[in-house]
Formats: C-alpha cells, structure tokens, sequence
C-alpha cells in the first residue's frame, strides 16, 4: 500500500475505538478532542527544521496545482488558492496523523464542477454544507456507510474521474477554444476542433509534460542521503531533491518565463491564465442565497440544484479517511468563511509531505502561510502562466489514479467483482452520483447473494451431515430447507440429519422458524435433526424460543454414534437444565 494511503488510512482519532473514560475532563480525554496536546510539549528543534522543509515542499507543490485544480471546479484561479490554506490551519490542532495535507484535490474539484454549475456561491456554501455533513457523520459514528462501497467501485469511479479529468485537459494542452465540459460532448467537439490547435500551447504543453514525468521518475530513483556521504555528494543530492520535489513549481515557472519572454517582444503565442483577484479574501459568512439577472436565488432552491451532490461531495471527502471526520468537517465549514470549495485529504501530497521527513502537523503551517503570501504577493506574476502547463500539471496528477493493473488483478482474485467496477466505470461517465450507486448496489447484491445462498458443505453417508461454510441469515432459510430435504426426507428410506453449526454465530426469528418448521418434518418422518457445534448466542436465541425436540451433541462422532443407535453418547436438550456447565456459565454472563 502507498506511504500516502497508509498515511490517510492510518489517520484515526488516539482513543478511537476504546473504551470510554471515566472523566471527559481527563488530560488523556483532552488530547483525544485537541491532538496537538500530544505532541506540541515535546517539540524540538530538529522537528521544526524538517516540518519547515516539509511544509516548504508541499507549499511548492499546492500552489501550482491549486491553480489547475480551480480550472478543473470551472472556478476562477484563486478558488484554488482560497481552498489550499484553511486545511493547514485546522489540522495543525486537530490533526492525527503527521503526514496527511487537506485541500484542493482533482477528484474533488471535478464533483464540485458537477454540481455547482461554475458559480463561486454554488461552490462556497457546497463546502459549508459539506462540512455539517461530515461532522455529522463524525459526532454519530456514521463511518460505516462508507463500508458499503466496495473497492472495486473505488477504483471504478476514479479511474473513470482520471479519464474525465485528464481528457478535460486536452482543450487546454492544445490551446482550443469554446470546448464545452460535459464529457461526451468534449469528446466530440475536441476532435472535431483538433485542426485549430495553437501550436505554441501544444508544443509548450508537452514539454511541460514531458520535464514533469522526468522530473518524477529522478525524484522515484534518487537514493536517499545517507550521513556517511561525502558533503559534496549531499550537496548534489539535496539540489536534486529539492528540484524533482518542487517540480510542479518549477515547470509551471518556467513556462511563465517563456510565456513572459514573449510578452516582452509584443507577441504572445500562449492562452494565458490571466488576471487574478489580489489579496487574502475576505472573511464572511457563506451565500446563503444569490442574485443573478433572474432575481434571486434563495438557499432552499441552492439546495435543490446542488441535489445529489450534497451526498455525494461530502461522502466522497471522507472515503479514505472517516477517522479523521471531525477534522475534514471543520476544515469544509471554516473554509467556507474564506470562500473556499470543498476540500479533502491529498494522497499526491501527504506522499510528499511524508518523503520530506514531516515530523508534526506543524509542517501545515509553513503550507499554510506559504499559500497566504502567494495569494497576497504573487497574483500578478500569475497571469503569465500559460493554461497549457497548467494543464501538464492536471494530467500528471491524475494519471496515477487510473489503475491499469486492478483488472488483471480481479481476475485472478474474484472474477465477479469485475462487475461492479465495470458498472461505475461506465456510468460515471454519465453521472457521478448514478455511477456509485449503481456500482454499490451491484456489490450490495452480490454480497446479499452470498449471504442468501451460502455455501455448505455437505457428507453423504447412512447420517447426512451438512455445515454451512458461514453465517446464516433469514434470507439463507430458504436454501437449507432445500437442502436438508431434498437429501434427507426425500430420500428413500428418509434419513437422519446433522447440522455443524461451528460456523454460525447468530440467528434470527426467521431462521428459528424455518429451523421449528425442519423439525416438525423430521418428526413426522420418524427421523432425527440433531445439532452439533452450536454457539452461546445460537443456544440463547434457541433457549428463548422454547423450540421442541431440539437436540445437539458436542461432537459430530457423538452425533453419528447416537443417530446410528449406537451405544455411548447421549443427546443434549435444548433446555437450561440441560445445557453443560461450561455453557450454563456463558449463557448468564
């Protein structure tokens, strides 16, 4: 698994999952609410050097791509900008993993143009309501809805946004114009409009790609400084280090100066960002209504447009990372005072953050403040980066996220899953929303198919003996009463039978059911259903019921023995003074 997915995977609450203490005012209590409580007495000088380092790393990395990403949001630039610094701030005091990094991400951005229809206000009050959501979910332990979406759905769905994001950025890379962004449609029309590609954006576009991807694979291949080395050797290292780490800073510098260069000389190949909004915005509540040249759009109709998106943004926020949904949340709905979209933990640069040493949250606020000077001193030079590098930028991001080796893998693995990976895949193309639903209702019907229809093993012999190969539920009912007499009492003579419940820890009132109904039959046939292996939750439940003629041994010998008239074992009935004493105990714990 990736540094960054174990980073994000690993980032729970200290005391999640324990029990509860004694006294909410406990200093144990206090650090679980406010992580930086752990650490912050213990910081030292060595830690602030590479937090420093760190935070200067992914502020180098952020910048550039928050940029691109606003592009991908159908946001003005500085939306990115605007969206990359809160995160920093809030995790520093609730953060529980040192290398996560909130903020702008491709995925992300792609929901937030989905739902928002390219208006700021859309997108502003998008992440205060996603925000509420999450903290929701995080006060009421909701995490588990999450269960429900399989991996192959995952993958299925960012695959098909790598796909929709990186073909978005065709228009851009090629220097085309008026290319609409529903993904069908730019299909289509980018090909149609391939004859007016801008040749300096193009050839501008793939060097930028082309120094990004070599940059990348130096930056995978150097070795790591070791002490020992001699000085001049580190000194290359860290130089190399430095430059393959700030990569996107660097590409998308260098194309500015090109771009600038061209400027001077009153000729301008480029389509250029532009102007950008200068300054640190301003803090104010979120639109909870808008107006345009149709009147006024009250928060209630904002609602309603945003639709699915509303479940779909918040829920897609916190998919590698529910633990830590408390602190997500509060970032959505603080940064919504500062006009930021929704936002969520980087893989990209919680990989970076970790590969630079990061040894606190601490590290966020060098980010942080890194991000604010940008936006305070930086937007001017700004509008000479050139959308094409920008654009490099996206695709390069976005590439890793197409697993090109999880078909393979599903193959060999569970051939069936290949299904609901394909559902969403496709269908996401359509609509997000439609594409995860139906991928998590095709992995919610096949985990439903296992569970209706469960495997058992079965022995054929004078006693028929039949174990389900895991739980039974009510829905399983159905196919035991099948089994049990199609190869019992409708045999001829009719035989006795014996369940092996080892692997059943509980039942319900319709199994208890089906179970009294198979009873009955045997009875009827003067023959013998006995139980083998049955666990304290199936004998409480089974005791509760006051089921008749129940009967169950402790072995399946004992069971076989008895069935076949042979002397030396005795049969337990299904009443409290019966049970052994060693379960008696366990049945009043």
């Amino acid at each position: 698994m990736p540094s960054s997915v174990k980073a994000l995977g690993q980032a729970r609450p200290s005391g999640a999952g324990m029990a509860p203490q004694a006294c909410c005012c406990s200093p144990a209590a206090v650090q679980r609410r406010l992580p930086i409580l752990a650490w912050l007495p213990d910081y030292s000088m060595q830690w602030l050097k590479m937090d420093f380092i760190a935070g200067l790393s992914v502020g180098l990395t952020v910048i550039p791509q928050a940029l691109a990403y606003a592009e991908v949001a159908g946001l003005p630039p500085q939306y990115g900008l605007y969206s990359a610094f809160m995160g920093c701030f809030v995790y520093f005091f609730l953060g529980t993993s040192k290398d996560v990094t909130l903020g702008p991400t491709a995925i992300l951005s792609l929901l937030v143009s989905f739902y928002t229809f390219h208006e700021p206000a859309y997108a502003v009050l998008l992440a205060f309501l996603s925000g509420c959501i999450q903290l929701a979910m995080g006060f009421l332990r909701l995490g588990f809805l999450l269960d429900f979406i399989s991996c192959p759905v995952i993958k299925g769905f960012t695959s098909a946004a790598a796909v929709t994001i990186g073909f978005g950025q065709i228009k851009n890379l090629l220097g085309l114009q008026n290319i609409p962004r529903q993904f069908f449609l730019q299909v289509y029309h980018t090909f149609r409009n391939i004859g007016e590609t801008r040749v300096g954006d193009a050839v501008l576009g793939l060097v930028c790609v082309v120094l990004l991807l070599v940059l990348k694979l130096m930056r995978d291949h150097v070795p790591p400084v070791h002490p020992e080395m001699p000085p001049g050797v580190r000194l290359s290292h860290g130089l190399v280090w430095t430059a393959t780490t700030a990569r996107n800073a660097l590409v998308v510098s260098f194309a500015a100066l090109v771009a600038y260069s061209f400027e001077v000389t009153g000729y301008q190949p480029f389509v250029l960002t532009g102007e950008i909004a200068e300054g640190l915005p301003p803090v104010r509540t979120p639109p909870f209504s808008v107006t345009t040249a149709n009147g006024t759009v009250s928060f209630t109709e904002m609602v309603q447009d945003m639709g699915a998106g509303l479940a779909v943004v918040p829920l897609m926020g916190l998919l590698e990372s529910i633990a830590v949904a408390k602190s997500f949340g509060l970032t959505n709905m603080l940064g919504s005072l500062v006009s930021s979209y929704p936002v969520t933990g980087s893989f990209g640069r919680t990989a970076v953050n970790a590969q630079s040493g990061v040894c606190t949250p601490a590290g966020g606020l060098v980010t942080g403040v890194l991000v604010l000077l940008s936006l305070d001193y930086l937007t001017s030079l700004f509008y000479y980066i050139p959308k094409s590098a920008l654009a490099a930028v996206i695709i390069m991001a976005v590439a890793p996220l197409f697993d090109t080796k999880i078909i393979g893998t599903l193959w060999r693995v569970k051939r069936l899953d290949l299904l609901p990976l394909c559902v969403t895949f496709l269908l996401c193309f359509w609509e997000v929303q439609y594409g995860i639903l139906a991928g998590t209702l095709v992995s919610v019907l096949i985990l439903l198919h296992s569970v209706a229809r469960p495997k058992m093993q079965m022995s054929e012999g004078p006693v028929l003996v039949l174990q389900p190969a895991s739980g039974l539920h009510f829905p399983a009912v159905e196919a035991l009463r099948e089994a049990i007499l199609s190869r019992a009492l409708e045999a001829s003579p009719p035989r006795c039978a014996v369940l092996e419940c080892t692997h059943i820890c509980s039942i319900d009132y319709t199994v208890v059911l089906g179970l009294g109904e198979l009873l009955e039959d045997f009875h009827k046939q003067g023959v013998t259903l006995a139980f083998v292996g049955l666990q304290v939750p199936v004998l409480r439940v089974l005791l509760s019921a006051d089921l008749k003629g129940v009967q169950y041994f402790s072995t399946l010998e004992e069971a076989e023995k008895h069935l076949k008239q042979e002397p030396g074992s005795q049969p337990y009935n299904i009443s409290e003074d019966s049970v052994p004493e060693h379960k008696v105990a366990l049945l009043k714990a």
